[in-house]
Formats: C-alpha cells, structure tokens, sequence
C-alpha cells in the first residue's frame, strides 16, 4: 500500500481549497485504476512471458509503480 504526501499552499478560499482538493482526489483514483489494469494484465501472463518482458512474478507491483514507489 502506498501513502502520498502533498504540501499544497492553501489559498485562503474555501471553494477554490475545495475543488482543488476534489480534483486531486480524482486524478489519484484515475492513476491508481490505470495501474490496477496494468497489474491485472501483467498478473494474467504466463511465467515465460513475463520473462520475456524481464520480469518475474514478484516484481509486477514494482514494475507497475516504479516511478511512484521506491522500495
């Protein structure tokens, strides 16, 4: 599981604070479906396919969010 961290200066207005807000909230949820997606479609190949791409079972996760996540 993957925790975010965002600093954003609050601009003092509340409606503007709020969509704001909203909009990130969204643009998350739509990475992190894209990434499921990814995740799905590389948990379905073969163990000889993922070779191909350099890949093993257990690193999927990191693959798929390697320029998100350092572990």
């Amino acid at each position: 599981m993957a925790h975010i961290t965002h600093d954003a200066a609050r601009s003092g207005n509340f409606f503007a604070d709020f969509f704001n807000g909203l909009l990130d909230g969204m643009a998350r949820i739509a990475e992190s479906g894209h990434r499921m997606k990814e995740i799905e479609r590389l948990q379905a190949m073969s163990d000889a396919d993922l070779a191909k791409r350099g890949l093993t079972r257990d690193r999927i996760a990191h693959h798929v969010f390697r320029d998100v996540l350092y572990v």
